[in-house]
């Protein structure tokens, strides 16, 4: 019985055809299957590559984590230096009033931490989140997620949650001091690529700042760098209360993490004690993993290139077939007439070797988030095939 029958036989599975690409090797931007066929990744483990598969400073940094030791606890009876380390680096780059890192084990998780610490802090239980945002898959980040269609068939969901419409001034009104949290992708990134309209970003930062509302961003996928900036939010003008990272957070390893001003954060520590705890949260494997990222994120000067690979992107999709293309630094997303053409797009895509797929908000449209350090000659490549394809659906 080969490979992907047990698969299909013993893993639980996301849908009722999955793909099965048999990868058994990825560097850099790329991945091999086990035929030896090679493909040009243009979605990074959807965000999670930033600083390209296996890179050999965040291999190094695990396999030396690992001889040191794995896993131990992670209350706060034992310090691990990574988790202490990675989160000290990162509260650098960020404004003063984000200094506290809680580390999970994901970025629902970390969705989850935030929800309950606006409560927890606020007193408050009504929630606010958008139509059309993805947070995650677990119940309560389900219940912020914007779509009847992903929701129903788990209901019933947290109660108390409001749902407006991202970039609609007037919605702003129903944040009021009754409202624990509003919670917003800075970028819509499952909604493909939705930007957010600068004057309205402000104005719901001011609403919260009146009544009281913690505002939390969401940067699961726009974090480290993949808008163009360290931060999606920085191009904004604006610093939310709470900020939600994941994916890129752990350096192709699992973590995520939600962060704030320590002086919101110790409402977890009382009342009751051991508020919000997770026994994987801040893994020191990820932890070493995610910080050695970081480093290379910064010390290669990767993400000053983010924008000028944008354009070079931008130049080359250009055919009759595309309606449209949004995009913000190499979040990018490559609109077509319907799901059935996106569909058979992708699927001969990947027959050319050039691996993508599509958003779930918006499944007319073909995802673009590869490595931020792919090369030009890479992005020229996929683009060129895809181009080839675009000829054979006209």
């Amino acid at each position: 019985m080969n490979t992907r029958q047990l698969f299909l036989d013993h893993v639980g599975q996301t849908s009722q055809a999955p793909l099965c690409l048999n990868i058994v090797k990825a560097a850099g931007s790329y991945m091999w299957d086990a035929d030896g066929k090679k493909y040009i990744d243009l979605i990074a483990g959807i965000s999670v590559c930033n600083v390209g598969h296996r890179h050999p400073k965040v291999v190094e940094a695990i396999k030396k984590q690992v001889d040191d030791y794995m896993h131990i606890m992670v209350y706060g009876e034992l310090v691990e230096n990574p988790q202490v380390l990675y989160a000290k680096k990162i509260t650098e780059y960020l404004p003063a009033s984000l200094n506290a890192v809680f580390y999970t084990a994901s970025g629902s998780e970390a969705t989850e931490g935030a929800m309950k610490l606006a409560k927890r802090y606020t007193g408050r239980t009504q929630i606010i989140s958008f139509k059309h945002s993805y947070h995650g898959s677990t119940q309560g980040a389900l219940s912020v997620m914007g779509s009847e269609y992903w929701q129903q068939a788990f209901r019933p969901l947290l109660p108390g949650i409001t749902q407006l419409t991202y970039n609609n001034t007037g919605d702003l009104r129903h944040i009021t001091h009754e409202t624990a949290c509003v919670i917003a992708e800075t970028i819509q990134a499952e909604a493909g690529v939705n930007l957010p309209d600068p004057a309205w970003l402000k104005a719901l930062r001011n609403r919260c700042t009146q009544t009281g509302t913690l505002l939390v961003l969401d940067e699961i996928q726009c974090g480290f760098g993949r808008n163009g900036s360290l931060w999606a939010f920085e191009q904004f003008d604006i610093v939310p209360d709470i900020l939600l990272l994941g994916k890129a957070v752990g350096g192709g390893m699992p973590l995520g993490a939600f962060v704030s001003d320590k002086k919101i954060m110790d409402a977890l520590t009382h009342d009751p004690v051991l508020g919000h705890i997770n026994t994987f949260g801040g893994h020191p494997v990820s932890c070493a993993a995610g910080l050695a990222a970081f480093e290379v994120l910064l010390q290669e000067k990767i993400v000053e290139s983010v924008n000028t690979k944008e354009q070079l992107f931008l130049s080359l999709l250009k055919h009759p077939l595309i309606r449209k293309v949004n995009s913000r630094g190499l979040m990018i997303a490559v609109y077509f007439d319907s799901f059935e053409t996106n569909k058979r797009i992708i699927d001969t895509l990947i027959e050319k070797g050039i691996f993508t797929d599509w958003f779930l908000f918006a499944a007319e449209a073909l995802r673009i988030a590869p490595p931020l350090n792919i090369s030009d000659s890479d992005i020229r490549d996929a683009c060129s095939k895809l181009l080839e394809v675009l000829n054979g659906e006209s």
